[in-house]
């Protein structure tokens, strides 16, 4: 049994593998994501590397991300337009550059103690919103639009640090490890 999280919430077997957008594009896309799910649970913006899944042997699903996560290189993000998913129809912003990287870190984690069919094919992106109900999808889609057009910050990024997070029965994830790459930082230049 894990002991009680934060604010009185339990965890749930359910884990994630993310990482974390810097600052300032971090923080800009936490203002947009509570603009447009202003009741949600709140989760640092991120991109998530292996989405979430039930875990078995926690001892052992960190072993295997200490073990394969200092092989990952830095992984150079751009980020593109504010798009929706058809099915879900989660807003999110897409990844123009580090697509094919993200996809290969995920196949190389998504192995042993974490394997998992998924059930959509892995696509790295930003979540901006996934509750909002189908009639305002149109309209919040155009506030996130207009709110990523203003923006002036750096759109790249360099994905150097991977978390290993645990959700709650309230929906909050919790922060369990921070691996970071070994590998030499490349320059985003």
């Amino acid at each position: 049994m894990h002991p009680p999280g934060r604010n009185g919430s339990d965890p749930i077997n359910s884990y994630a593998l993310v990482t974390y957008l810097p600052e300032p594009v971090g923080t800009y896309f936490d203002i947009v994501r509570r603009e447009l799910e202003p009741d949600a649970p709140l989760a640092r913006s991120h991109v998530t590397l292996l989405p979430p899944r039930p875990v078995t042997a926690l001892d052992a699903a960190c072993e295997h991300l200490r073990d394969l996560l200092p092989s990952v290189a830095p992984i150079s993000v751009d980020t593109g337009e504010v798009v929706v998913f058809p099915v879900t129809s989660v807003i999110y912003v897409s990844i123009t550059a580090g697509t094919e990287d993200l996809i290969r870190a995920h196949r190389l984690l998504n192995s042993g103690p974490l394997a998992q069919v998924e059930a959509f094919d892995y696509c790295p992106h930003i979540t901006l919103a996934q509750s909002i109900p189908r009639e305002r999808i149109d309209e919040a889609v155009r506030v996130a639009q207009r709110r990523w057009a203003d923006y002036r910050g750096p759109r790249r990024f360099l994905a150097t640090s991977f978390t290993f997070v645990q959700n709650t029965t309230d929906n909050r994830w919790v922060d369990l490890e921070s691996i970071s790459s070994s590998r030499r930082v490349a320059s985003l230049k």
